[in-house]
């Protein structure tokens, strides 16, 4: 009877009117002890008005009911449905809404609900990576702005996948910390092609340079990362570079002269059908018969595995307290012959001296920097 006496009333009643009964009905819902009986005739009343005309109505109910956790879960989702200011005041803050329910929200909606479900305080890890797998840039934006939300590394690198064209999104990966390495330089090509698309870089280098240098750019890259990374995440690393085309005879041996012995060691294992620890064992005490064979079976080519072989000697004797600059130097020197030739050794070795330099490089501005800030 109660309910039969509300819906003729609301059929004559003007639309303030029937925005104040809403919200004195749904604030009696949430904070009034009610009876079984006009519980539920409280939630047909409710339920009626998502079909109201005024949409002042409708935001009324939100209002009473968006901060309540005792809000009746499907009168929230059709709110969280309806237009943009009533969606809105349901979405930013109902307790009501489970991570499931954003999920759906995500990705059945437009962009301006997933908006709201990146936005959202303390926002669940499956929500944000429901936004992550579907949403545009600027959810996107909005998600990695929003410092409350709670998102995985595997969110991460699906964003980067999708949006590392973007600037904006690339400086906000860039800035986490716990943004997988394979991501990481998944960004890292990206700033590269941003800078070889330049017109102000073409005209001044040329686009063949270019080439080069972003080619260097990018092993070196490489390099920084898998020195600053926890040795699980090298594997990801390794097989991302494999998948892509980067793990380069030139990139390998710049790690290995480099000292990054996890990265190569992780490489090669992904190259050749060996369990790790044999091939960690070769790499630290094999014989050069042994070393050769591991690294043909991984594929290096023969006319340039020497260079190789030798770099792991050279490398144990600086693991030993030789140092790692004398790795470079001696592995350049062993083969000076062969430079100039235009052989495979050559422009191998041209590329590690390159590499080389460019590293020396980089450690004095980084010296040069922590002497300025010492000073």
């Amino acid at each position: 009877m109660i309910v039969q006496a509300f819906l003729r009333w609301a059929e004559t009643a003007r639309t303030g009117e029937r925005a104040r009964a809403a919200n004195a009905l749904a604030k009696a819902f949430v904070q009034s002890a009610l009876g079984p009986d006009e519980h539920r005739a409280a939630m047909m009343a409710m339920t009626y008005l998502l079909d109201d005309p005024s949409p002042k109505v409708r935001l009324s109910l939100a209002q009473a009911l968006a901060s309540s956790d005792a809000a009746p879960r499907a009168i929230i989702m059709s709110l969280a449905e309806d237009q943009p200011e009533i969606a809105c005041t349901v979405i930013a803050c109902s307790p009501v809404l489970r991570d499931a329910d954003l999920v759906e929200l995500a990705g059945r909606g437009d962009s301006f609900t997933r908006s709201l479900v990146a936005a959202r305080p303390s926002l669940g890890y499956s929500a944000a990576a429901a936004v992550a797998e579907v949403g545009d840039g600027p959810e996107i934006i909005l998600l990695l702005e929003n410092e409350t939300a709670s998102i995985s590394r595997i969110s991460l690198r699906r964003m980067a996948e999708r949006f590392g064209h973007l600037a904006d999104v690339r400086h906000m990966l860039l800035d986490r910390s716990n943004l997988p390495a394979d991501a990481r330089h998944m960004l890292v090509a990206h700033v590269a092609a941003a800078l070889a698309d330049s017109d102000l870089v073409t005209r001044t280098i040329g686009a063949k340079r270019i080439d080069i240098v972003t080619r260097e750019a990018g092993d070196e890259a490489v390099v920084a990362i898998a020195g600053s990374i926890a040795q699980d995440e090298i594997p990801a690393l390794v097989e991302h570079l494999k998948t892509s085309g980067r793990l380069t005879p030139a990139l390998l041996i710049h790690a290995l002269c480099s000292g990054k012995v996890d990265f190569f060691a992780s490489a090669i294992v992904s190259l050749v059908n060996l369990e790790e620890r044999r091939v960690r064992a070769i790499l630290a005490t094999g014989r050069i018969h042994a070393v050769r064979a591991l690294f043909e079976a991984a594929g290096i080519g023969r006319d340039i595995v020497a260079v190789f072989v030798e770099a792991v000697f050279l490398w144990r004797r600086a693991a030993a307290g030789a140092g790692l600059d004398t790795c470079y130097f001696a592995l350049l020197e062993q083969f000076d012959g062969s430079r100039g030739d235009g052989g495979a050794i050559g422009q191998l070795l041209d590329m590690v001296d390159l590499l080389h330099r460019g590293e020396m490089r980089r450690n004095a501005r980084s010296y040069a920097a922590d002497v300025s800030l010492v000073a």
